[in-house]
């Protein structure tokens, strides 16, 4: 929960390297595959390349449970194209043997070190830094198993990683379809960006650039607005912050009389939709 006792739920997505155990974490707000390829992908660029191979956890992302049993796991399509086009071997971690014994353990004694925050954040955007903060702290400490630094070990490790393959951004850059929120808002990559009130409770469809620097909002086919990503927890237009106020905090005021409140009073758009 944040400061005023709201609860969120969000997951932390979690790769070790298995030599130097330097650590690459990710704040995420849904489990949808193209989040794991889009974190997988981060993580690989933190790290400095892919290595020859990745151990999973038994997720759906992941594995096909419909075709799988307790001792053969189904890797689903998709994920085996992304991992062949990446130049990984995937292997499926099994219940109560030591590989995933060792990993179980490392991303409890990490979730542990997140609990000490519980009310101490006000936004997911000062989550997400406290889990950035906590990765930089874990990699320059001196690991239990080895008593050296991840950060430093991982120097010679990823020597041996293969380069990455830009052209894997397809499999999360891909349309992604949102429902617009009462607040008249939709989220992408744990940041929300607004549309006109009219679209509230439509499935609209978010389209990236190539460059991942700009996020296309279509309703129909028709392309209904258009944001740069920021940082920002929410991001405004300058007409929809008008048509927001218009149809809900001012409804009874002139444009005229909600225009001026808009220049007096900037502040207010980090808090609609909160």
């Amino acid at each position: 929960a944040d400061r005023n006792g709201v609860p969120h739920t969000f997951s932390i997505f979690l790769y070790v390297l298995p030599y130097s155990k330097f650590k690459f974490l990710k704040l995420t707000l849904d489990q949808k595959q193209d989040t794991l390829f889009k974190c997988l992908f981060e993580a690989f660029k933190a790290t400095g390349g892919i290595p020859k191979e990745i151990w999973f956890d038994n997720m759906s992302t992941v594995v096909d449970h419909k075709l799988s049993d307790f001792h053969h796991h189904r890797f689903n399509e998709r994920f085996l194209s992304f991992s062949h086009d990446a130049g990984f071997h995937p292997i499926a971690c099994r219940p109560f043997r030591p590989q995933t014994k060792g990993c179980v353990e490392a991303l409890a004694r990490t979730m542990g070190r997140l609990r000490p925050y519980d009310r101490e954040f006000s936004t997911i955007n000062d989550l997400n830094s406290i889990v950035n903060r906590l990765a930089k702290r874990l990699n320059h400490e001196k690991s239990q198993s080895n008593n050296q630094k991840p950060v430093e070990l991982w120097a010679k490790e990823k020597e041996h990683f293969r380069s990455l393959n830009p052209d894997l951004t397809r499999y999360f850059n891909s349309v992604q379809t949102r429902k617009v929120s009462r607040d008249s808002m939709i989220r992408f990559q744990n940041h929300q960006y607004s549309v006109s009130p009219n679209y509230i409770g439509k499935e609209v469809e978010i389209k990236p650039t190539t460059d991942g620097k700009t996020i296309r909002i279509f309703y129909q086919g028709v392309e209904i607005q258009k944001h740069d990503l920021t940082n920002k927890q929410f991001n405004y237009d300058l007409h929809d912050k008008h048509a927001i106020l218009k149809s809900d905090l001012m409804e009874d005021k002139t444009d005229e009389e909600i225009n001026q409140y808009m220049l007096n009073n900037l502040s207010i758009y980090d808090q609609i939709g909160e």
